[in-house]
């Protein structure tokens, strides 16, 4: 127990730690006192020695020995991501002699062309007799100075007294507003007469300053105690507005955040989407907040709210009326909580008293029986078979876990409606909430083959002992209703399918960069299905809506409800064919003779949709275009590839590595399956394309137009095009009847 709690903690200060640490790994967080988030940073990162902040000229920033931050020459005191920064600047000041001679003068400058001196935040401030102050600014980054100016004047015979003395209102000290966008300002104090009227104090004082920060005093007249004051600046990234940034390469925004132009006219800031909170620049983005937990929905309590990613929902217990919420009436208890029906009950209670008696028998015979359903339910779908070869086994973390239908229904408010996350072909799935706070996803399938049970709890214990990082992990099963319920662990992000096509995600572009490490990690959880696993499996459905992405866009391959294993024995199995339409194995279709190569197609439509960002099957275009498939190898070997591949992933540094991609993808889409590679073969490939991008001196002697002639010489479409996968082939509709397809609304 001390070792597992020890644990615990360690987990939550590592969360902790993520959530407070807004700089980039293995830079400087802090600098004394004042927190460094990114865009800015200090220096380079440890071990790798890229730069720790976006840009240099605006977000670089030093610490010195005494723990203090400058950015050049001028010291700051804090960041906020929300677009403002808290620095210090000098007090202009002149001061004479009796005589009108200049003694000291000093012009205060704050030459940052990326900053902007706040309007809002800031005062512009005058102190003395017989003075006037002056600031003088831009409002274009490329200007020096000479575009605004403002300034106020203040004069006084007599030192105020104390009812009027201690108030900055014209006498001894004025103040004024900022124009709105000033940058690169200069500020001067002046004197109308050089102070020689002067019998208090021979110098005149002019400043910027943050709203409350400065209280005038009379005695400030004699002897004014401040050389620096602190002001406010707000920051925005580069010059570009939203639009010409979301096209760049540079564009700062991250997940779950938004693009917002600044209100000068020129340059963005990135701010969380509602719901999330965070740095919206750091590369971990922004992060769900709980609103449930944070006690920030407009519920009736804690107990009616579920979040949800994003967001949250209000919810009424059942049996009652209402949306659960607060300003709406919140939820209505049901008729029989009415005092008057009390008071009708009552007077019936001889009556009622014998009902009550039989109702209780038949509730205790209706619990019996529950428990009776239930138990047959556990032996029908091998509960004891499953119970058994679990026993033999050393308890570990990698077993599955036999859940109740009870623990299965709490977890998911009795499946409440507002929890369901997916249907599908085969079911519908739950997310659900576990007592010690981990998070699932519940598959209730709609049918079983009872034939099969021995062989649904075999796949059941062997799939649960995968552990490999781009496979959901299926944590257990409940066996005691009429159709086994599978739980899995919860992937919050979508699907690749919906990062691809749903234009609600298309903000977040995946680059080419991230579509290759993508592939390439699928590509390594497939090769370790096929060849690590214990048992070798075939996924069988390998598409992008079965393939999940995290908040990293680390994929994971899910939905085994097609699978099969694959005796140590064989290299194929017969089956009814399965799938879905578009990224079915042609040679399966025809044959029913299922092959770790069936999954090897699958793969390559996936492939293609990375690089096209079209969708496996569509309807409503030419009929050539119909199977994305064919369309691309038809392109491939015409010489047409870039005319297909998404616009906005092609440069001339990648464009050599996306051919041989398209080039790996047509093999992968041989129609013959010996002639198409392996899984761990085109594992291998993506991961090297990945090295290649990763360090650019590595490079293949093969060129763009050598790449082309290899594949005519490799693949011949014209072969695909006579055994196309059916929209001119006469068989097409008699094949259909031994065949389980999942159309998947085109996926």
């Amino acid at each position: 127990m001390h070792i597992e709690s020890l644990l615990l903690c360690l987990i939550l200060l590592a969360i902790t730690e993520v959530v407070v640490n807004q700089s980039l790994p293995g830079c400087p967080n802090k600098c004394g006192d004042v927190e460094i988030p990114y865009p800015f940073g200090v220096g380079h990162q440890s071990g790798t020695g890229n730069k720790c902040f976006l840009e240099e000229e605006t977000f670089s920033l030093s610490c010195d020995e005494n723990s203090k931050l400058w950015h050049r020459n001028v010291e700051i005191s804090s960041i906020s991501v929300r677009g403002h920064m808290d620095m210090s600047m000098n007090v202009s000041r002149v001061c004479y002699d009796g005589s009108g001679r200049v003694l000291t003068e000093n012009a205060a400058y704050l030459t940052t062309p990326a900053f902007t001196i706040s309007s809002k935040e800031n005062k512009f401030t005058s102190v003395g007799c017989d003075t006037y102050g002056y600031i003088l600014g831009s409002q274009s980054s490329g200007s020096a100075y000479g575009s605004y100016a403002t300034g106020c004047l203040t004069k006084c015979n007599t030192i105020p007294n104390e009812e009027n003395g201690e108030s900055c209102s014209g006498v001894g000290c004025c103040q004024v507003d900022i124009p709105q966008g000033m940058r690169n300002i200069s500020i001067t104090a002046y004197s109308f007469n050089d102070q020689t009227k002067s019998v208090y104090n021979n110098c005149s004082y002019a400043f910027v300053a943050k709203q409350g920060w400065f209280n005038f005093s009379r005695f400030y007249l004699y002897q004014f105690p401040f050389d620096k004051a602190p002001l406010v600046v707000d920051w925005v990234v580069s010059n570009d507005s939203c639009d010409t940034a979301l096209t760049s390469s540079t564009y700062a925004c991250t997940s779950n955040s938004r693009c917002v132009n600044s209100v000068y006219g020129y340059g963005y800031r990135c701010k969380c989407k509602p719901g999330f909170e965070g740095n919206p620049y750091h590369p971990d983005g922004c992060h769900d907040i709980d609103e449930c937990t944070e006690s920030t929905h407009d519920c009736i309590s804690k107990d009616h709210c579920f979040n949800t990613f994003g967001s949250y929902e209000c919810y009424c217990p059942r049996g009652y009326s209402g949306n659960g919420k607060n300003k709406e009436g919140g939820c209505q208890a049901p008729l029989w909580h009415n005092p008057l029906t009390k008071v009708l009950v009552g007077a019936s209670v001889g009556s009622v008293a014998l009902f009550v008696s039989v109702s209780w028998l038949f509730l205790v015979y209706q619990r019996r029986k529950l428990i009776k359903s239930k138990d047959n339910f556990f032996r029908q779908n091998g509960g004891y078979i499953l119970q058994q070869q679990l026993s033999g086994k050393q308890a570990s973390s990698l077993t599955a876990k036999i859940f109740t239908a009870q623990e299965l229904k709490k977890a998911t408010n009795n499946y409440h409606d507002s929890l369901i996350i997916g249907r599908g072909g085969f079911g519908t799935v739950y997310k659900g909430f576990l007592p010690d706070n981990r998070i699932v996803a519940i598959k209730k399938s709609k049918l079983v083959d009872q034939s099969q049970i021995e062989q649904f709890i075999n796949e059941v214990i062997v799939l649960s002992q995968i552990n490999h990082r781009n496979v959901v992990k299926l944590l257990g099963c409940c066996l005691e209703t009429e159709i086994p319920l599978l739980v899995y662990e919860f992937v919050n992000n979508g699907t690749l399918f919906d990062y691809i096509h749903n234009k609600t995600k298309a903000s977040d572009h995946i680059t080419w960069e991230t579509r290759l490490r993508i592939a390439s990690e699928v590509a390594g959880a497939l090769s370790y299905l096929h060849s690590a696993a214990c048992i070798p499996i075939i996924h069988r459905d390998v598409k992008t809506s079965n393939i999940l992405l995290d908040q990293t866009c680390t994929p994971k391959v899910s939905d085994f409800g097609a699978s099969r294993l694959v005796p140590l024995d064989q290299t194929e199995l017969a089956t009814m064919v399965q799938g879905t339409f578009g990224y079915l194995d042609p040679e399966y279709m025809q044959t029913n003779q299922l092959t770790e190569k069936s999954d090897v197609y699958s793969f390559g439509v996936v492939l293609v949709e990375l690089l096209t960002g079209k969708k496996a099957l569509k309807f409503d275009g030419p009929e050539e275009e119909r199977s994305l498939a064919m369309h691309f190898l038809s392109c491939l070997t015409q010489g047409r590839l870039f005319e297909v591949v998404e616009v906005g992933i092609v440069n001339e540094e990648n464009k050599l590595r996306i051919n041989e991609v398209a080039v790996l993808a047509a093999r992968c889409l041989r129609l013959k399956g010996e002639e198409r590679p392996s899984m761990k073969e085109v594992a291998m490939e993506l991961e090297g394309k990945r090295m290649i991008g990763k360090h650019p001196w590595v490079k293949k002697d093969l060129n763009l137009e050598e790449s082309q002639i290899l594949l005519r010489d490799t693949f011949n479409f014209s072969e695909c095009v006579d055994h196309s996968m059916g929209f001119r082939n006469t068989g097409w509709h008699s094949m259909l009847d031994h065949v389980l397809i999942d159309f998947d609304d085109g996926r």
